[in-house]
């Protein structure tokens, strides 16, 4: 598989246009002032299925033969991915088949069955969810469409940054959640061609630092399932396509906290007076800390908002 390049990006918003949302822009004059710094927030959150996955999801789905399509397609995902997939598959009428995580949030597992898909589980800690999905997809002669080491998921992915640009203008500094790199790749790839004096960071959690190690070294470093609240960003390794991309033309991968995380999505439901979960605030607790008093232009990609409500509303005592 090759490398997508913006006119694949652009093809994609094409192919997307009329079923994806167009998420809004949000900014905050309170949070401008507490940071030192003019924040635009892409509110994935309000993406169909919750997340920036959906982009991804229909855009591989949608490129693939009929006649492979129609005989469903398999994936791999702690949620997002799992329901956007879900949510795609059940739009162009093909079945679904998801596994996902034992402790997978429960209202993620919910919305992916509530879309029709089948669910099996698997240990996240214990067991390759890569290889039940290609088993899985081998007996049923279904294709495999992973969460983000794939073209058109890349592809995708990368249209939330092209809408961002296009209603903000140029921007100094860009935050992008981090976990296997689909949608921080395809944000590099959006912004290098239309903004490329923007400055693109991955922003992961702090205990599954995998993408900062694998650019320090210069080759994909694994890790251990990483312990996090950020699910979405529990990937032990980036992949094989994302990482080249990532290496090439990211200005850096930094780290948040799961303090910070839970800070993120206390402050933006205050502030801001919408929800999201600790993936989606990677990118805000990263622009609070490194472009305080900066006075800079700062895009933030909030990648998605399925949180549990008992989580949430410990979150925000």
């Amino acid at each position: 598989m090759e490398e997508p390049t913006l006119d694949d990006i652009r093809a994609a918003a094409a192919r997307l246009a009329g079923v994806a949302h167009r998420t809004p822009v949000l900014s905050s004059r309170r949070v401008d002032e507490a940071v030192g710094a003019s924040l635009f927030f892409k509110c994935e959150n309000f993406q169909r299925a919750g997340a920036f996955k959906f982009r991804g999801a229909y855009n591989a789905v949608a490129s693939l033969p009929d006649d492979v399509r129609s005989r469903g397609v398999v994936t791999f995902s702690s949620g997002n991915h799992a329901q956007a997939l879900a949510l795609a598959a059940r739009l162009h009428g093909v079945p679904a088949t998801i596994v996902m995580p034992s402790d997978a949030p429960a209202a993620k597992r919910a919305a992916t069955e509530g879309y029709g898909a089948r669910v099996v589980e698997y240990d996240r800690y214990t067991q390759d969810r890569a290889a039940i999905a290609r088993d899985l997809a081998e007996s049923a002669g279904a294709a495999v469409v992973p969460p983000f080491d794939h073209p058109a998921v890349m592809a995708g992915q990368g249209t939330a940054a092209l809408e961002l640009l296009e209603e903000t203008g140029p921007l100094d500094l860009l935050f992008c959640p981090l976990g296997g790199g689909g949608l921080l790749s395809g944000t590099l790839l959006a912004v290098h061609g239309t903004s490329p004096s923007t400055r693109v960071y991955g922003v992961e959690p702090t205990a599954g630092d995998d993408g900062r190690r694998s650019l320090v070294a210069g080759r994909i470093v694994t890790i251990e399932t990483p312990r996090t609240i950020a699910d979405g960003a529990q990937t032990p390794a980036l992949g094989a396509l994302t990482f080249p991309v990532i290496a090439r033309l990211a200005a850096g991968v930094v780290t948040a906290t799961d303090d910070e995380l839970i800070v993120g999505v206390r402050d933006f439901a205050l502030t801001l007076k919408a929800v999201i979960e600790p993936t989606g605030a990677l990118g805000f607790a990263a622009a609070r800390r490194e472009a305080a008093g900066s006075g800079l232009r700062v895009g933030v990609i909030v990648s998605g908002g399925n949180i549990d409500p008992t989580r949430l509303a410990a979150y925000l005592q």
